[in-house]
């Protein structure tokens, strides 16, 4: 990701409302390499429902949340280990004008089958602070905005954008407070998901 252009766009958005949105983080083709690695990890049985609550109380709810999720872990494919590097870039960036103290990095996929959705949260667990920014990178390829999937941002209980999952697209928010929700799509949606995290308080 360069330092200048459309990156330092993306985060003057961010500084000044709070989320932005940057197209053609990856080409056609990294978004092709990266959706045979989450086919891959599907068919080793990677992918497990999503549920909700803590770690004590977790249940599934599909009527709150239906994807499945994997986690990145060790070992990566290449098209993995690109995308965490350029992800990197991101992160260093975001510390350089914006002062965030982000340290590293939680990610993984998520899959949502047609008609799944995720409704409204925040994506700090209670008492816990360390997530600072935000981040879906859209694994959809020619996506038609008829499907639907949008991620729904919102600000004093007022939907402030919708943003299609389109293949290559790159959405980054200050994750305090930030209420958002994912709505259901007519096909399956896949992102790479995560948070770029400071030390805990």
């Amino acid at each position: 990701m360069p330092a200048q252009g459309p990156a330092a766009q993306l985060i003057a958005d961010v500084r000044e409302q709070g989320f932005g949105v940057l197209d053609d983080f990856l080409s056609h083709k990294s978004v092709v390499r990266l959706r045979t690695c989450a086919d891959l990890r599907s068919i080793r049985g990677e992918f497990k429902a999503a549920a909700i609550g803590s770690a004590r109380t977790r249940q599934r709810r599909e009527d709150i949340r239906g994807d499945f999720t994997c986690w990145l872990q060790e070992p990566l494919y290449p098209a993995e280990r690109e995308t965490l590097a350029l992800l990197e870039q991101v992160r260093l960036e975001f510390n350089r004008r914006m002062l965030l103290g982000l340290l590293d990095v939680e990610i993984h996929y998520a899959s949502f089958p047609p008609g799944a959705a995720y409704a409204r949260h925040v994506d700090q667990p209670q008492g816990a602070h360390q997530r600072r920014l935000s981040f879906a990178l859209y694994l959809n390829l020619e996506w038609d905005a008829r499907a639907g999937g949008e991620l729904r941002l919102y600000e004093a209980d007022r939907a402030i954008a919708d943003i299609e999952p389109r293949g290559g697209r790159l959405v980054c928010f200050l994750t305090q407070g930030r209420v958002h929700e994912v709505l259901p799509a007519k096909r399956v949606r896949m992102a790479l998901t995560g948070w770029f995290r400071a030390r805990a308080e």
